[in-house]
């Protein structure tokens, strides 16, 4: 803590000295801190050459021999909002506890499971308790929604309880590696101690940021860690009450930073995020260098798009803070009030905040507002920022477009094209460089889904349970879509030529 501002080459050394993962692992939400949804899988199956198959009777178990295309599949619980991460021949995915795997571990729990790449196998999951608190602050049978983030044989997520927790990647099947030797009270049942075995997590420690920080999370906890260096980078979900209309928790921060090594809190937001939080700040922060400046972009809960230098300093008070590079408000003044008199939040043409990911490519960061799709339809924008160091245009506007609706989904960039889906079922392409609009395609479900792109394909999942895919090019072309048996509220991910589908009960691994 004496020592908080390093200097730029000792920082970007840092970067430098951490694990190497496989260039084709898929290691964290959005695949790369930029958080750019695009892939260099290749040789993938086409649509109609991908079938997941049929259960086999009075069963929720696929039978193998009725899939094409399909390496694996494998149970999750009864809902799995997670994002499937794939790094070191692991996959990991966040659901809930539906089909205990652990006849130790019944009712309602956040999961974390973690499978074989190659073959499926269950190999061990972090069990997680409930708040208690129902859905005003961890919602019933929701489960675990961060997408963790992998670095050599550590792992990161935030837990359904706003916690964060670091775990070994092999869990316990090489013993406890310790310092943390309590994972058994950890997973507590009906207030006992569970005991632990081969197929538990091995945690290294847990950091809980929501009683420390004081923070109040709305519905549930969800953000994706980012790791830079030494630190770790978290949304707190810090919001509003179940009344949509009282902050309990004002001044906590909605941005923290954490040393990756112990999970001790060195930084925070102090650019008044929760003042101003509409709903709840669930966004996943990215990270690039811009003119030799280092940059977190995160969305804020309130609606704003905000730069911080990485590196915590001390206030006038010795508190570690992150110092704001600038701000953008990815609402158009119209969106926020009218005649002078606020707009009404949670109202088709009322402000919305940011929970999609923003993604950061080329000294530019692409973003788009939405809310809680339980809010339904509403007005939205996608904006373009330049984020260059020149005077004041820093996180000033490129372009903007407002033929989109609101969105959960973190857009694709690739080459002169963006790809964002929004919630009302429209699929959009966007020219880069002036924000036109090349086409859109109406899937005609929702999505809660981002796009990914690889091989020339735009993938994006559907809460009908369809696998649209589309080329990935100036002139709209459908290439077939895939039905599955229940929505897709997760985003698909391509890892080692492999693409990996999650269901809401299922998580499918296919390739040729």
């Amino acid at each position: 803590m004496n020592n908080l501002r390093l200097p730029l080459s000792l920082f970007a050394a840092s970067l430098l000295t951490a694990p190497v993962l496989r260039a084709a692992d898929w290691p964290m939400w959005g695949g790369s801190p930029t958080r750019n949804m695009v892939s260099n899988g290749k040789g993938l199956p086409e649509p109609e050459a991908i079938s997941p198959g049929k259960f086999l009777p009075k069963s929720e178990t696929i039978d193998p021999k009725t899939t094409k295309s399909v390496r694996w599949v494998s149970k999750l619980g009864s809902q799995a909002y997670g994002t499937p991460v794939v790094a070191g021949g692991r996959v990991y995915i966040g659901t809930n506890n539906e089909t205990p795997r652990d006849p130790q571990q019944t009712g309602d729990r956040g999961v974390l499971m973690c499978f074989d790449e190659k073959t499926g196998e269950f190999l061990w999951q972090l069990v997680v308790p409930k708040l208690g608190s129902g859905k005003v602050s961890d919602w019933e049978y929701v489960g675990i929604c961060s997408s963790p983030a992998i670095e050599g044989d550590r792992g990161y997520v935030v837990t359904n309880r706003g916690e964060v927790v670091c775990f070994d990647v092999k869990g316990q099947s090489d013993g406890n590696q310790g310092p943390f030797m309590d994972e058994g009270k950890f997973s507590l049942h009906d207030g006992k101690p569970t005991e632990v075995g081969p197929k538990s997590a091995d945690i290294l420690w847990v950091s809980d940021v929501r009683t420390e920080l004081g923070i109040f999370p709305h519905n549930i906890s969800s953000c994706s860690p980012l790791i830079v260096g030494d630190r770790l980078y978290i949304a707190t979900s810090n919001g509003v009450d179940w009344s949509h209309l009282n902050i309990p928790a004002p001044f906590a921060p909605a941005f923290a930073v954490l040393d990756k090594n112990t999970g001790a809190v060195v930084g925070e937001e102090v650019s008044g995020v929760s003042k101003r939080v509409l709903h709840c700040s669930w966004s996943s922060p990215s990270y690039t260098v811009v003119n030799g400046q280092p940059m977190i972009v995160w969305g804020g809960g309130d609606g704003w798009c905000y730069g911080f230098d990485p590196v915590p300093v001390k206030d006038k008070d010795g508190t570690p803070v992150l110092k704001e590079l600038f701000r953008y408000d990815a609402n158009p003044p119209e969106y926020r009030a009218k005649d002078g008199q606020p707009i009404k939040y949670a109202t088709f043409n009322g402000p919305s905040e940011l929970v999609c990911t923003v993604v950061v490519k080329d000294n530019r960061a692409y973003m788009s507002i939405g809310q809680d799709p339980e809010h339904g339809d509403g007005i939205g924008m996608f904006s373009v920022l330049d984020l260059t160091m020149r005077g004041d245009i820093t996180g000033k506007a490129l372009w903007t477009n407002r033929t989109i609706g609101r969105t959960i989904c973190t857009p694709s960039v690739v080459g002169d094209l963006v790809f964002q889906a929004e919630y009302n079922g429209n699929i959009h392409c966007f020219d880069a460089k002036t924000g036109k609009t090349l086409w859109m395609h109406a899937t005609n479900s929702r999505i809660w889904s981002s796009t990914l792109v690889a091989d020339g394909k735009v993938y994006c999942g559907t809460e009908d349970g369809e696998l649209i895919v589309l080329a990935a090019g100036r002139e709209k072309k459908v290439l077939g879509k895939v039905e599955f048996y229940s929505p897709i509220y997760s985003s698909p991910v391509i890892a080692n030529d492999t693409l990996f589908v999650s269901t809401i009960t299922h998580v499918f691994a296919i390739a040729k």
